[in-house]
């Protein structure tokens, strides 16, 4: 990743020469363990739609998960929808409670701003299996899919994100208040979206990713 940001701001230099140049500086990369929400045992669970699917489109698969940011004392909840094939963080919200509400309102806030996906795919959490969140996709005619038990794996493009944020925002910060916190993490995802670069998108950023996938009639709308 920082070889990308020095290659985008004009710096030509390879991986290995990073590599030993963060060694020497005693710079380490942190890591997170993935997490998987609490399923509620009287909802119902959809089935998982993605596997062996070719997702290379903008608002084919939109992907949704909510992972717990540490502050200064106590903790927050970050929900986010993330664009599946381009990475875009489409929407996001911090809230201090894990409630379906909150689920549902960064889903409509994307479906606003960005249109309809084909697939919405979450984890087994309560608030994504609860009836509530359940209408608000149905209501778009987007069909539901959801990750195995315990398989983060199925919704790991959600989980790479967690782990940039934490590891290039969150860890580096001990946030004194919810308003901090809401400040700085949406600061960190808006840098997300318009200056980092994948090496899976060719080194796009994914809002280059997003407008280039997008199909042609949105575009055209």
């Amino acid at each position: 990743m920082l070889r990308d940001q020095l290659d985008r701001a004009g710096i030509k230099v390879g991986r290995r020469r990073v590599g030993t140049l963060m060694k020497r500086m005693g710079i380490e990369a942190l890591y997170r363990r993935p997490g998987t929400s609490k399923k509620h045992p009287g909802h119902k669970v959809y089935p998982y739609l993605l596997r062996g699917m070719p997702i290379n489109r903008a608002n084919q698969v939109w992907a949704l998960d909510t992972t717990c940011i540490r502050m200064a004392k106590g903790f927050v909840s970050l929900t986010a929808v993330v664009d599946w094939a381009s990475r875009k963080v489409l929407a996001a919200k911090i809230a201090i409670t894990l409630e379906t509400c909150h689920a549902v309102d960064v889903l409509q806030e994307a479906f606003i701003r960005h249109g309809t996906p084909e697939i919405v795919n979450t984890d087994q959490g309560s608030q994504f299996t609860a009836e509530e969140f359940v209408r608000a996709v149905h209501a778009r005619r987007c069909k539901l899919s959801m990750d195995g038990r315990g398989a983060w794996r199925d919704n790991v493009f959600v989980e790479r994100l967690w782990r940039s944020v934490k590891c290039e925002e969150v860890y580096l910060h001990a946030y004194d208040s919810v308003s901090e916190a809401r400040g700085s993490i949406k600061r960190y995802l808006d840098w997300y979206n318009r200056f980092r670069p994948h090496s899976t998108l060719k080194k796009k950023t994914p809002d280059e990713a997003y407008v280039v996938m997008l199909p042609t009639v949105e575009l055209a709308a």
